[in-house]
């Protein structure tokens, strides 16, 4: 048994050729950069997403099986896994990505919360439980889940979007520590801005936050893939993020303070 520092298990690097992967919120953004990319390097993808027509379009561009439908639904997701199984044979890589952004703080509606737990957090939860008897029976699976750096950091504006990531890095992190030794691998994808649909309707706050150093949608993916490759938890496609990251966390009330005059100034230029 190792300490906290060591890593248990081994595994070759991702050989993502011939793998069945499931992409969730593969619609666009982010999701549909990931199903390219996957396609690309000679996987078999599944695209999923609410709106059936942009899943039925990035799948017949792949190549691909368009699923559409609720990935964050116990019955929605019983039934991605269902047909997911039927196409692939087996899962081998699972992408939550689908998310959503709602706006405001504690005042926020209570529908508000509950959406943002549901699809990013509980999604998560429901989906590992239907993949991990298989995947420790065989010995292997991987989980790949988005993030965003507002579960490392937080997202000023957004309250249950900051909560509810930290909820979804949270989980990644339980997934990790309670089966990697016995072949399953996990990842947290945390990126800052990506150019997204997701990104647009952030307003003003995004506009000043996070639009500045935004990336495409095809560079995360890239980043994503490269870390797959060289079987990295946290995926930072944003390099700054780490040391936003060891600040929070070593020098709590220096990052705070940071962040509430970041507020400050949100508020007097009129963007909160």
């Amino acid at each position: 048994m190792t300490g906290p520092s060591g890593q248990s298990g081994s595994a070759e690097p991702a050989e993502l050729s011939g793998q069945g992967i499931v992409v969730t919120g593969a619609g666009r953004g982010i999701g549909a950069a990931l199903a390219r990319a996957f396609a690309a390097a000679g996987a078999r993808v599944v695209v999923n997403d609410l709106d059936a027509d942009a899943a039925h379009a990035v799948a017949k561009e792949l190549g691909g099986t368009a699923v559409p439908g609720d990935a964050a639904s116990a019955e929605g997701l019983a039934a991605l896994v269902g047909r997911a199984r039927a196409e692939l044979g087996e899962i081998d890589v699972w992408c939550a990505n689908a998310g959503v952004a709602p706006v405001g703080g504690a005042d926020a509606p209570a529908a508000a919360w509950a959406g943002a737990w549901e699809v990013n957090v509980m999604a998560h939860v429901r989906a590992a439980d239907l993949l991990l008897p298989r995947w420790l029976e065989r010995g292997h699976g991987r989980f790949l889940a988005t993030v965003s750096a507002a579960g490392l950091l937080t997202m000023l504006g957004s309250a249950p979007y900051a909560v509810s990531k930290h909820g979804a890095l949270a989980f990644a992190e339980w997934l990790s520590a309670t089966y990697r030794h016995r072949g399953v691998r996990v990842h947290a994808l945390c990126p800052q801005g990506v150019r997204t649909d997701m990104l647009a309707s952030t307003g003003a706050v995004g506009a000043a936050l996070l639009a500045p150093t935004a990336l495409d949608p095809a560079d995360v993916a890239e980043a994503t893939l490269a870390a797959l490759r060289e079987e990295r938890f946290l995926i930072l496609p944003h390099p700054e993020t780490a040391e936003y990251y060891r600040v929070r966390a070593t020098e709590p009330d220096r990052w705070i303070a940071g962040m509430n005059r970041l507020q400050q100034s949100l508020e007097e230029g009129g963007a909160l």
